[in-house]
């Protein structure tokens, strides 16, 4: 199976590396030409458009930053993108985006799986991301050995849109975590905690949380650098509100985490990292959260 790869920012540049130390044929593309430098050297082919890129390839995934832009690339792909080839959209879309585009790409015959994946950059770099996909089951058969070598864990959904859901959900408590974590640091640190201690502490609790294990140690280092934004968090929190008046569920929690995260992007910006979100409890108190011996970055 020879995979096109559009998209090669943070988390795209990893899963399309992993396809590669896998022995798939890979050809690449993005709006930055350098960003493929390292996988042609890994073996990649480079593609100048998606639309060449689509010629030369059984299936296209895409691993884009928005629903726009999701969009703009599937109709380069659709030009040329023969029957009875696959698009596997890797983006975070919301459910009547994905089946809408599916639409549009099966009127040309090209079958559509989502695929969003969770569990962090570092998890992705090291293949160990957690993989949602949904679709037809067949589909998801098909392409079940390019997902073991991207990923970890992976749990097929259920059909096209199923996906979508469970990936905002999983997005929604994380971003609703970061924000407790940092309120939990925060509160051991006035009280005179140790915050190494503390944290050591609350990762051996019944309070422990993912979030807490990964992001946790960024807010402690001061790097907060997660390779993801608080425009990103804001997007995929209205995609979850938006689930939340489809279903008829109350997101209070959700409601207030997209309130914070909005008070977040106008203190630093919508392109600061998503875990710098503690920092406003930094600067209301005039009290850091710094610790010695976490990392800038999680490996």
């Amino acid at each position: 199976m020879h995979y096109g790869f559009v998209g090669l920012g943070n988390l795209g540049a990893h899963l399309a590396n992993s396809l590669l130390n896998a022995g798939f044929q890979v050809t690449v593309n993005d709006l930055n030409r350098e960003a493929a430098s390292a996988l042609e050297q890994a073996g990649a082919t480079w593609a100048d458009t998606p639309a060449i890129l689509a010629q030369q390839t059984d299936a296209v995934v895409t691993c884009l930053p928005s629903p726009a832009v999701s969009e703009q690339v599937l109709g380069e792909l659709l030009e040329v993108m023969k029957p009875g080839t696959t698009w596997i959209e890797m983006s975070t879309l919301g459910k009547e985006d994905i089946l809408r585009l599916a639409g549009v790409a099966m009127e040309k015959g090209v079958r559509t799986m989502e695929l969003p994946v969770t569990g962090g950059v570092h998890l992705a770099a090291q293949g160990q991301i957690t993989m949602l996909p949904g679709g037809d089951k067949d589909l998801f058969e098909l392409h079940l050995p390019a997902l073991q070598a991207m990923g970890n864990q992976i749990f097929h959904m259920g059909p096209l849109g199923s996906a979508a859901l469970i990936k905002v959900i999983t997005n929604m408590l994380a971003f609703i975590h970061l924000i407790a974590d940092a309120e939990a640091l925060m509160l051991a640190r006035r009280g005179g905690l140790d915050l190494t201690q503390a944290w050591k502490a609350i990762k051996a609790s019944s309070g422990n949380s993912f979030v807490h294990e990964t992001e946790g140690q960024l807010i402690l280092n001061g790097s907060y650098d997660v390779a993801f934004t608080m425009d990103l968090v804001l997007k995929d929190l209205g995609f979850a509100m938006s689930f939340g008046q489809e279903f008829d569920v109350p997101l209070d929690m959700a409601g207030l985490a997209q309130q914070t995260f909005r008070r977040g992007k106008a203190a630093y910006g919508g392109d600061a990292q998503s875990p710098q979100i503690a920092k406003l409890l930094e600067d209301l108190l005039d009290t850091d959260l710094r610790a010695p011996g976490f990392p800038a970055r999680l490996e």
